[in-house]
């Protein structure tokens, strides 16, 4: 007989935890400072890098964007929701069709990439 939880049973040992955070309202996800192990995985070495002084703006995304900050100090308030901080180290995913303010306090250097990992 299945009891709840079961579904569980076979994954319990593979559930990776991870200090990633998904921002509910605008499904921004955040991981702050993840394992230097991920990021040749995911080869961010290779992504191109965008810079930006101190500034503010909007932005829409047309796509999804990862993105891993090398510097800079950023609150990014997506419409309708609460800021969100990001900044050095931080491996961050912004889903298609958001749009948002990026407020930058410490001038931005970051890798990124568009569409699907």
């Amino acid at each position: 007989m299945f009891t709840p939880g079961d579904w569980q049973k076979p994954f319990k040992n593979t559930i990776k935890k991870s200090n990633m955070s998904t921002h509910d309202l605008m499904k921004i996800q955040v991981e702050h400072q993840p394992n230097s192990e991920d990021r040749p995985q995911l080869g961010v070495s290779n992504w191109p890098i965008w810079t930006k002084e101190v500034s503010e703006f909007p932005w829409t995304y047309d796509q999804s964007e990862t993105c891993y900050l090398l510097a800079g100090d950023v609150i990014v308030t997506p419409d309708g929701g609460e800021p969100i901080p990001i900044g050095k180290g931080d491996l961050v995913t912004f889903p298609e069709g958001m749009s948002c303010t990026w407020k930058i306090l410490a001038d931005v250097r970051k890798h990124y990439h568009f569409g699907p990992l």
